[in-house]
């Protein structure tokens, strides 16, 4: 894969995330995963943990299609609470620097509501571009 971070000149550098990225490849679209197992079994309700199997969920998909953290270039995190989202944000950016590895992406989390599975308190949705 092929890809350019996009940073504008004189904003400042964002914290885990680029503002943009162009990208050439193969295009994996992978669907929302949150904090339950490959059997859709959630073993906690605590928010770090249930981000955490998003996280590797997320990595066995890219894994099953051929490809590595590098390859996302678009990650929206949809959470139930921001609150624990950000009391959180130690423990979830040391496993996503282990299961995801380095990143660049373009990033977005969104505040909802609810999930529609009931338990769930994170949903996370990527685009990645795998190499030709």
């Amino acid at each position: 894969m092929n890809a350019q971070v996009i940073l504008p000149e004189g904003w400042p550098r964002p914290k885990g995330y680029s503002n943009g990225v162009v990208a050439q490849g193969r295009m994996l679209f992978i669907a929302g995963m949150i904090g339950w197992d490959e059997q859709g079994v959630f073993h906690s309700d605590d928010f770090a943990v249930q981000a955490i199997q998003a996280l590797k969920n997320v990595a066995d998909v890219l894994r099953q299609a051929g490809g590595k953290g590098e390859n996302i270039v678009r990650m929206t995190w949809y959470v139930t609470d921001k609150r624990e989202y950000l009391a959180a944000g130690r423990e979830i950016g040391a496993a996503f620097r282990e299961i995801i590895g380095s990143y660049n992406a373009a990033m977005t989390a969104v505040e909802v509501r609810a999930l529609i599975e009931d338990r769930a308190k994170v949903e996370i949705e990527c685009t990645a571009v795998l190499p030709d």
